[in-house]
């Protein structure tokens, strides 16, 4: 088996992180006082390095490791690795799809809720008492309501087949036509936000998507308008998203996803017609085993060398 250490990036789930280390070297970089001196430590023999979808690696740090022949990702989105790098390189990328699909799905539709139906504000309207006063103002509905999906990928299908359970009409944009999906497609995202009254960004990050949900399309969607991302933050324009939720141009927001995490814009903390989550939608302890699952089983398969689990293609 082979022996040579392995270089984690980013704290990981804890009962995955005690397992990895438990049967392979490990070397902590986020712990690092000295990062560049420990890249210069492993450059030698370094082949794994293991990450998060938040933390990825860059070109710059695998540069540093001429040895490296496999990233393995926590995490579906693959955005933070410069995977050009690694397919100039030769290196593997691993990600964990599939086992995270439910839960982000589910969570997206919470959102949804939570946001239309202001649960956390009547949460608040109990806690501190105001019932006793009066009843909470009404709220919106989810009846009627038109839902456009951008990205209808293993997630985006999820939270569509949720969408559909409500009765609502399901629109969506990708790349490209699907011949096998039944719901309209737009090719063009200001148009689905013209159609629909909710819009939900499930589409993957990176320079591909960034900005993609633009002032244009949340203009478009409008000031009865709910827009929810458990994407990424990069493919909103965050700054116009604040701005139009400020004044009353796009109705409300339900987030899970920020463009410079853990730093949400200060004017999203008051508002009232914003949901605000920590980017949790896999973080159930279900979904973060079979994640680290299968994180550990691609790290054994290179270390023994058999195929990949879950190569990305």
């Amino acid at each position: 088996m082979n022996t040579s250490p392995i270089l984690l990036m980013a704290p990981l789930y804890p009962p995955t992180q005690q397992e990895l280390e438990s049967r392979w070297t490990v070397r902590r970089l986020f712990e690092s006082a000295d990062a560049d001196a420990l890249l210069d430590e492993l450059a030698a023999d370094c082949r794994v390095v293991v990450t998060t979808g938040g933390r990825g690696i860059d070109a710059a740090a695998m540069a540093r490791l001429p040895k490296l022949e496999l990233v393995a990702c926590f995490g579906v989105g693959v955005d933070a690795i410069d995977v050009d790098y690694c397919k100039a390189h030769g290196i593997a990328v691993t990600n964990t799809p599939d086992v995270l699909t439910e839960d982000v799905a589910d969570l997206a539709l919470a959102l949804l809720l939570a946001t239309l139906r202001r649960i956390p504000a009547g949460d608040r309207f109990v806690r501190e008492g105001r019932w006793l006063k009066g009843s909470m103002p009404l709220t919106q509905s989810l009846q009627g309501r038109k839902v456009g999906i951008v990205g209808l990928g293993r997630i985006g299908m999820a939270i569509a087949r949720r969408c559909e359970a409500f009765g609502t009409p399901i629109g969506w944009h990708g790349p490209r036509a699907k011949p096998d999906v039944s719901w309209p497609w737009f090719d063009d995202v200001v148009a689905l936000g013209r159609w629909a009254d909710v819009l939900v960004a499930a589409c993957p990050g990176g320079a591909a998507t960034r900005g993609l949900v633009s002032r244009a399309v949340l203009e478009a969607l409008g000031p009865d308008g709910v827009f929810v991302n458990i994407a990424r933050g990069s493919v909103v324009d965050e700054p116009a998203m604040v701005e139009l939720l400020g004044n009353g141009k796009l109705g409300s927001a339900g987030l899970d996803v920020f463009d410079d995490e853990p730093n949400v814009p200060a004017a999203l903390l008051t508002m009232e017609n914003v949901v605000l989550q920590p980017h949790v939608g896999s973080g159930t302890h279900p979904t973060r085993t079979a994640m680290g699952r299968l994180v550990l089983d691609n790290v054994a398969a290179w270390m023994e060398g058999k195929p990949l689990v879950t190569p990305l293609p």
